[in-house]
């Protein structure tokens, strides 16, 4: 049995001092040539600029990870590579019976995938290894993801973007390295349509209940750390009865968050930028199943989700390579506060957040 990764970050504690939230408005170098981290902050699209050969192989880690989801069904779609190789899955999970349908992965060894350059950007790439094909198709207003395993499993969905979307994008520096960052961009609040087939069975998504979130990352990390992640995108109307989509993003306990945090709000496609965000009660090691009460340094984001279902898994390769995951979805009940003061008050969202402690 492999041991267990260690939390690396203090519990909830009242947030004695608030982050700096440093924004990046500009293109600006994320590495000195010789790696050295220049860039520590967020910014509302990826205007980082950096080359991952400046990265040591021996910590490079990049990844593109899709989640569609409505109340009823999951689909992941994910693709990582590491110094020797990387995995690919596509999962669809029924969330109603809290069961995994069909998972259809494989592993690759080599520089045998180039990803997308930079998350938020027209552009893509395509990937092909042991009978698996997947592609994705980025443009300013749309994405596309297209996966193939033999003749009996595939998946086609198409997303919609708004005029000047923008994505959180942040970077983290880890303490005692100068050379280790964590970047990252979020990809929020996509209505998504699309077909889902698994040999006689079908599945079919519409835009009506449907979203899109992407996690896009490039990373030199620690071989272990944890995080939370939550995310989740709704349709909600304002008092004269016009829909808008609201979303949000929080994610923390990854390295050094004086800088900036993980954590915004969308609104049609906008980012509401908000503080630090914890969870009262540290859900290790029997708490997943019950009520999560999360809530911002600045009081902006204060809700409570009741599980419904926690996907767990333990991805563990000869101690050399683990995932621990629990996510959990929800109903989230609560109040946010975007910029201008507005208080919207969130019904019944249906959303996730995870607790995950990596080894690779």
């Amino acid at each position: 049995m492999s041991k267990e990764i260690k939390r690396t970050y203090v519990p909830y504690q009242e947030f004695p001092e608030k982050s700096k939230q440093i924004e990046y408005t500009a293109p600006t170098p994320l590495l000195a040539e010789d790696g050295t981290l220049l860039a520590k902050g967020w910014a509302r699209r990826n205007y980082f600029d950096f080359d991952m050969k400046k990265v040591s192989k021996r910590w490079r880690k990049e990844w593109e990870f899709y989640l569609i989801s409505n109340r009823k069904y999951l689909v992941i779609v994910s693709i990582a590579t590491v110094a020797i190789g990387g995995f690919m899955d596509v999962s669809i999970v029924d969330l109603e019976k809290g069961e995994n349908v069909e998972s259809a992965g494989t592993l690759f060894f080599g520089n045998k995938c180039k990803l997308t350059d930079k998350g938020d950007e027209p552009g893509g790439f395509s990937f092909c290894a042991n009978k698996t094909s997947l592609e994705v198709i980025n443009t300013d207003r749309s994405r596309e993801i297209h996966f193939r395993k033999g003749d009996d499993i595939y998946c086609d969905f198409q997303m919609d973007l708004f005029e000047d979307h923008e994505s959180l994008t942040t970077v983290f520096p880890f303490h005692g390295d100068k050379k280790k960052f964590f970047l990252t961009t979020k990809q929020n609040s996509m209505p998504c349509a699309g077909t889902f087939v698994n040999g006689d069975k079908k599945y079919t998504f519409t835009k009506e209940d449907t979203f899109c979130c992407m996690d896009w990352g490039r990373v030199a990390a620690p071989r272990k750390f944890v995080w939370y992640w939550g995310n989740g995108s709704q349709y909600i109307y304002d008092d004269e009865g016009k829909r808008h989509i609201f979303g949000f993003e929080i994610t923390w306990g990854i390295g050094d968050e004086s800088y900036a945090t993980e954590t915004c709000l969308f609104y049609d496609g906008k980012i509401h930028k908000i503080g630090a965000v914890d969870v009262k009660v540290f859900p290790k090691p029997d708490k997943y199943m019950e009520p999560w009460h999360f809530i911002s340094e600045d009081g902006r984001f204060n809700m409570t989700m009741t599980p419904s279902y926690d996907r767990h898994s333990d991805m563990n390769i000869a101690s050399l390579f683990r995932m621990h995951v629990h996510q959990v979805f929800g109903n989230w009940n609560g109040t946010v506060i975007l910029d201008d003061g507005t208080k919207l008050k969130i019904k019944d969202m249906h959303a996730f957040c995870e607790y995950v402690e990596n080894k690779w």
